[in-house]
């Protein structure tokens, strides 16, 4: 139960904190101070959410490790966050249109993760699921403001939306690990999210004026530690000081 209880907690602290840094790549280029400032909160959220998750996880290793070495000293293969996560931002529309495909996961992911039998990953759950709702209103307001508005900016959400969705599969398909610790009421109920996240995804895109894709292929492996070449870059930035200086201090 533990190795299992354990991969599900770092896919979710992994998750959580590439995300917050992809985001965090947008401080200072977004395309106005109020969006660069928002960008920037909603990173600090989810590195907040990962923080949460990865003191757990070190919780149930026990093995003398930090929410530090977690983050800092795994290498590729041992993260197990999802693909859509890690992709390349893009520009400011397809960054919009990833963060709104997992917000509108991520809000029924946590309000049923509210209800685990585990203690600690309900109460992270619960903590978290404000921010996620301010996520979710605001992402689905801008893929509304884009996808509704210019020609050009239709354009290109909808170009964003054709090339990310075959990253949403792994979002709400269990793998082997989230229907074993379903069996014990642990892990959120991904056939409900499911049905959430298709309720609100498509109630948002036909307000964008936005065409779902007809692709049914979907790309998966995140969750078994299997990843696109961005994330082997992402981790080659965010780890460089900690690997180069190991237990610095400032």
């Amino acid at each position: 139960m533990n190795e299992q209880l354990l991969d599900y907690t770092l896919r979710l602290a992994d998750t959580a904190l590439i995300l917050g840094h992809r985001l965090s790549e947008w401080c200072g280029h977004a395309p106005a101070l109020e969006q660069d400032i928002a960008l920037s909160n909603i990173a600090l959220d989810h590195i907040g959410q990962a923080r949460n998750y990865y003191q757990y996880a070190a919780k149930i290793q026990n093995m003398g490790k930090t929410e530090d070495d977690l983050a800092y000293f795994r290498d590729e293969r041992a993260y197990r966050n999802l693909l859509l996560v890690e992709l390349p931002n893009g520009d400011f529309g397809k960054t919009l249109m990833r963060q709104f495909l997992y917000d509108a996961y991520h809000v029924p992911f946590l309000e049923l993760l509210q209800s685990s039998k585990d203690e600690n990953l309900a109460a992270i759950a619960a903590k978290s699921l404000k921010e996620a709702r301010y996520h979710l209103q605001w992402s689905a307001e801008w893929v509304i403001r884009l996808g509704d508005g210019t020609a050009y900016s239709h354009q290109r959400v909808q170009q964003a939306l054709n090339e990310l969705w075959r990253f949403t599969g792994e979002l709400i398909t269990p793998n082997t690990i989230d229907s074993f610790l379903r069996s014990y009421e642990i892990s959120a109920d991904l056939n409900q999210v499911q049905l959430a996240w298709e309720k609100t995804v498509l109630e948002v895109l036909k307000r964008a004026t936005l065409v779902v894709p007809t692709q049914k292929w979907m790309q998966k492996g995140g969750k078994e530690g299997i990843h696109t070449e961005s994330l082997g870059y992402i981790l080659a930035e965010m780890q460089h000081l900690q690997r180069t200086h190991p237990n610095c201090n400032w």
